[in-house]
């Protein structure tokens, strides 16, 4: 295995599609002590290339998330290699009481992709430091996307899983995405500076701060546009994803999660208005 102390080795796994781009990537940092940061899907043919490329010393898989295209992988890799598995909880850990509840309503559905039967051997929690002779790595609780998302700050560059991508905006879909924690997070990132930001799917983004600026500028536009769409007239999360997306169909479900979180976002704001138990079918109006 040749990684040098600035570049990870990438193994891209087969799984493209609409929400992964060209699919997961894998990094691999380390000589003596290989971090493998999101094994991935649990397909044998990208295990398989994951090995190859550790080379037989992997010690530490770490996962920014509890999603199967990210740690469905985790456990045969563990199995394989006797490396712990380290994460922030299982796939519902860290949501806040509000998305707790709902979700114990199953108010809201949502739960795309997540891989409940995730647990980390090792828990890390926000700031907690992985050292090895080879590198050290800083945990960066950063929700949005997922509740228990976390980062990776390997020198200055940041494993962002799906918080950042440079190709598209993120899905943000509650219970377990949280367009307020999203906001916070992108606002973490830009605090740190970072010289660049690896994306699980897609390319790195070397210009972190004016992405950061670009995704923040996108959300706030596309809240502006649901508060005018709403005062045409009053609609549930569906419609107006019809109404103000131009996605094919497939995509349609996708959009209707981001605009309920921004729906989510506006009530606890007072900026929008229902008169039924908040769902996924909530019809809202401007306050």
């Amino acid at each position: 295995m040749n990684v040098s102390a600035k570049e990870p080795l990438r193994v891209l796994a087969a799984n493209p599609s609409p929400l992964t781009g060209p699919g997961t990537t894998t990094f691999l940092i380390g000589h003596r002590h290989v971090a493998v940061i999101d094994p991935g899907p649990d397909d044998a043919a990208h295990v398989a290339a994951i090995l190859e490329a550790g080379a037989g010393r992997i010690s530490h898989i770490l996962v920014t998330h509890a999603h199967l295209d990210h740690s469905g992988a985790a456990d045969r890799l563990s199995r394989l290699t006797g490396a712990p598995v380290l994460g922030y909880g299982t796939a519902t850990a860290g949501r806040s009481p509000v998305m707790e509840r709902l979700a114990a309503e199953n108010a809201l559905r949502g739960g795309e992709g997540l891989d409940h039967a995730f647990a980390p051997d090792l828990r890390v929690a926000d700031g907690d430091v992985i050292e090895t002779p080879d590198w050290t790595i800083t945990t960066l609780h950063t929700p949005g996307h997922a509740a228990g998302h976390l980062s990776f700050a390997w020198g200055d560059t940041v494993f962002c899983g799906d918080l950042v991508m440079g190709w598209s905006s993120t899905l943000i879909s509650p219970p377990d995405g949280d367009l307020g924690d999203y906001f916070h997070s992108l606002d973490r990132l830009a605090a740190l500076s970072p010289r660049r930001l690896l994306p699980t799917h897609g390319p790195a983004i070397d210009s972190p701060l004016p992405r950061l600026a670009d995704l923040a500028a996108h959300r706030r536009a596309r809240t502006a546009q649901i508060l005018a769409a709403l005062r045409d007239q009053p609609d549930d999360a569906q419609g107006l994803a019809r109404r103000l997306y131009d996605v094919p169909p497939q995509l349609l479900p996708a959009a209707t999660r981001n605009v309920l979180a921004h729906l989510i976002a506006l009530s606890h704001l007072g900026a929008v208005v229902f008169q039924e138990e908040l769902g996924a079918e909530t019809v809202f109006s401007p306050a």
